[in-house]
């Protein structure tokens, strides 16, 4: 079994659609990849390179590091909803970790060999955004993975703005912290 097809079944089995109110589905047709153009006026230069040529935020100097407030995180690219707040934990590792996504189909996985690493690559499926990679570390009681996400591939809406931003629909997924 590949190191994806290991990944995919911990988030299968984290994510079951039977008992997990909160894998939701997400319509793939509500968001859209921007032109080139516009990413590059819309996006910071960091945010840019991070998303769109697999950069890296700094550890510990990124913005949600340890940002823990009721909301959820969504693709910065096309404001897909990715992750929610409560399945945010601290690692250590000095950027924000997920145990896993709102929903399995959100998230695509690559191989990536670089820097003589051997790492399983999160993108956006939409989007095809350079998220960040996912482990098989995370804590056990939270499924096992550890999802761990540049803080410049996601953009953080607190639950009190939700309704406004047009993710009225998924409030009620997101529990108190």
């Amino acid at each position: 079994m590949s190191e994806i097809d290991k990944i995919d079944k911990k988030n299968d089995d984290n994510i079951d659609s039977k008992t997990d109110k909160t894998n939701i589905e997400v319509d793939a047709e509500k968001y859209s990849k921007p032109d080139e153009k516009t990413l590059k006026e819309k996006l910071t230069t960091q945010e840019y390179e991070v998303t769109q040529f697999d950069r890296t935020d700094p550890p510990f100097k990124n913005k949600y590091w340890d940002k823990f407030e009721p909301g959820i995180y969504v693709d910065i690219v096309t404001g897909e909803p990715l992750f929610f707040s409560k399945d945010k934990f601290e690692s250590g590792c000095g950027w924000p970790s997920f145990s896993k996504p709102v929903n399995k189909e959100v998230v695509n996985y690559h191989e990536d060999n670089s820097f003589n690493m051997r790492r399983i690559e999160v993108r956006s499926r939409v989007g095809d955004s350079h998220l960040g990679h996912v482990f098989g570390d995370g804590p056990e009681e939270l499924g096992g993975l550890r999802f761990c996400i540049n803080s410049s591939s996601v953009r953080f809406i607190p639950k009190s703005e939700m309704q406004e931003e047009g993710y009225g629909y998924l409030v009620e997924f997101v529990d108190e912290i």
